[in-house]
């Protein structure tokens, strides 16, 4: 069940102020050293035996990068991240090399915490960030055409928001939260 709720007294501001906005402000720039602190705090995530499984593909409006990303957006994202002042394709090392031997097991994950570091710097700067995966992963991975052994995840739009959070955000009750992997005779 989704309750709409106010984040719990003690929830750390940057976590409970947190958004993903569906607008962003063009005149919002991520500069080279925000770039950098934003890819500083991934680097720093926790990895299943320090594997750091991750890699990212970044671009700004105005650069090259960003205009390779841009075509592979589906409608529904390209609305709103064509204005984000970064977009960020994520990346996994899942195996070695063109081998079947697993780089990690735990790849997606671990990316998924660097990630998770990476919007919360940007929150701590004034920016937001939205995780999405509404492009074409197939165009993509031909476009950007990554090593053997690494894989397009997601990407992330990270810039100035345009407007505040959403009215009425919803979120599962903590309760939910404990009970929905259980049936209910566990």
């Amino acid at each position: 069940m989704r309750h709409p709720q106010e984040p719990a007294h003690g929830l750390h501001p940057l976590l409970a102020e947190r958004f993903s906005p569906y607008g962003f402000d063009p005149s919002g720039t991520v500069d080279d050293h925000a770039l950098g602190l934003l890819l500083e705090a991934a680097r720093w995530a926790p990895s299943a035996g320090n594997s750091q499984p991750w890699g990212f593909f970044t671009g700004r409006p105005g650069e090259p990068e960003h205009d390779r990303v841009l075509p592979h957006l589906a409608p529904s994202s390209a609305r709103w991240a064509t204005d984000a002042g970064l977009l960020v394709v994520t990346l996994t090392r899942r195996h070695v090399d063109d081998s079947p031997l697993l780089y990690s097991e735990f790849a997606d994950y671990d990316l998924g915490q660097a990630v998770a570091h990476m919007t919360v710097q940007a929150q701590a700067m004034g920016l937001a960030a939205h995780q999405f995966r509404a492009f074409d992963i197939d165009g993509l991975t031909k476009e950007l055409d990554p090593n053997p052994g690494w894989a397009i995840v997601s990407m992330v739009a990270v810039g100035k928001a345009a407007g505040g959070p959403p009215k009425g955000r919803d979120r599962r009750s903590v309760a939910d939260l404990r009970s929905a992997p259980w049936s209910p005779e566990q």
